[in-house]
């Protein structure tokens, strides 16, 4: 005798954001790991159970599309606290060429829990240190990845240029082009999935124009489109990195883009801020994504991206909160707030607060290629993030989807990831919260320490 699924209707929520414009005033029902239905205001669809978000206000999941999540162990670190990219990179890369396997899982852990609790249920993380005995870094993230039940787009970063050979980071930690292809191709191989409602996916990432070769940009694009993966890589952050590429390379970032066979749409940059006009078309024609980062950009002082520039010149646009050594948290709600802000400081006060949480999901997700997550829709994974705007700072607000924005929601109530409730009463269940951070805590002192 076949088994029917479930159908959960989470029902009547205080406000709600499609990111679609799709009317859900009834809240929708979820059965099987996706959203089915719609549920209009009014609406009594037939359900096996019920759940009360006469309370809550209800997002798709939040989607980080840049990170690194080795760098909790360095948030806040005093020498670096006020220092611009390059000098800030030169201090923290012998720092962190110290990570051990057990310091990186519990850096990824605290990433995670923090993403997952501020409403983030898919995460791409950018991981390009492999100094010795880390070869299985890639390896030890997927396992937390899904031992925390969140989906996430790993990407095997890379760097060759050690500081001998005109780059930044130390000769500890760049690898030969010969380790990084192989190791990409095991990752794809034994990890990358494919299709609907993916959990782990593979990208290939090599660091940035100044810390590898256009040899091993070009091979990595050549094996991307042999496996049929997603590309990765920092472009124009600083003014200082577009030097830099005219200085290496003799051309300016997108041009070297191109060069190396990256301008195309399994493409996504890390930060995208230093574009001319026409490099913002040539960008938005190949379909090539941004992952803005906000509060990274303005903590390290590296310019404010044209995100309205580049979505009208076709660029998709999602957010990341970037590693949290340049952010210092990794928090996607307020990563929203701080992109509605930065972007109403260039273009004016009418920048709709939808759309800023449209660049946390439906926009996120075509940044990562994905057509399965970041809007509520039937067919859709139900990946749900649901806040409860009833402390202090909601008082007296009354619009309850600007109020998330406007009033500085910074943790969600109840997450639901394929689902599944990941987030229960504002905690991840099973997680010794307490635990973790001393532990993370005790490792982070002791790679700093040396």
């Amino acid at each position: 005798m076949s088994h029917s699924p479930t159908r959960l209707w989470i029902k009547n929520p205080l406000g709600i954001f499609t990111a679609n414009d799709l009317d859900a005033g009834g809240g929708l029902v979820v059965s099987d790991g996706k959203i089915v239905e719609l549920v209009p205001s009014g609406g009594q669809p037939s359900v096996d159970s019920v759940f009360d978000a006469s309370g809550h206000v209800i997002l798709p999941g939040l989607i980080n599309t840049h990170h690194h999540f080795y760098q909790t162990l360095t948030r806040a670190w005093g020498p670096v606290a006020n220092a611009p990219l390059f000098p800030w990179l030169q201090n923290l890369y012998p720092v962190w060429a110290r990570l051990t396997p057990r310091s990186l899982e519990l850096a990824v852990q605290v990433a995670l829990a923090e993403l997952l609790l501020s409403g983030c249920t898919t995460a791409a993380d950018h991981h390009y240190l492999f100094p010795e005995g880390m070869e299985d870094a890639i390896d030890i993230e997927v396992a937390a990845v899904r031992a925390m039940g969140m989906r996430a787009t790993l990407t095997r970063g890379s760097m060759t240029l050690g500081e001998d050979d005109g780059g930044l980071p130390p000769r500890t930690t760049v690898q030969s082009p010969e380790a990084i292809l192989a190791d990409s191709e095991r990752l794809i191989r034994q990890y990358h999935e494919t299709g609907d409602g993916a959990v782990v996916q593979i990208a290939l990432a090599p660091c940035s124009p100044f810390s590898v070769t256009k040899e091993i940009m070009a091979e990595s694009a050549a094996m991307a489109e042999r496996f049929d993966v997603r590309l990765h890589t920092h472009l124009a952050e600083t003014i200082d990195e577009e030097d830099f590429c005219r200085s290496m390379f003799g051309l300016r970032t997108v041009d070297y883009l191109e060069s190396v066979g990256w301008l195309g749409s399994r493409t996504w940059l890390g930060h995208g801020i230093h574009f001319n006009d026409d490099e913002i078309a040539r960008l938005g024609a190949a379909g090539t994504a941004v992952a803005h980062c906000p509060t990274s950009n303005m903590r390290l002082a590296s310019g404010t991206a044209r995100v309205l520039e580049l979505e009208s010149a076709g660029v998709p646009v999602g957010l990341g909160v970037d590693g949290s050594a340049s952010n210092d948290a990794s928090n996607m709600i307020l990563e929203a707030r701080q992109a509605l802000y930065l972007q109403r400081l260039r273009y004016g006060a009418s920048v709709p607060v939808e759309r800023a949480l449209g660049w946390a999901t439906r926009g996120s997700a075509a940044v990562l290629g994905r057509s399965d997550i970041g809007q509520l829709a039937p067919g859709f994974q139900a990946d749900l993030a649901l806040f409860k705007p009833d402390e202090l700072r909601f008082s007296g607000s009354h619009d309850p989807v600007a109020a998330l924005l406007l009033c500085g929601a910074d943790r969600a109530d109840r997450v639901m990831v394929g689902g599944a409730w990941r987030v229960v009463d504002g905690a991840i269940p099973g997680l010794d919260v307490a635990g973790l951070i001393a532990e993370h805590s005790a490792a982070a002192r002791k790679l700093v320490a040396g």
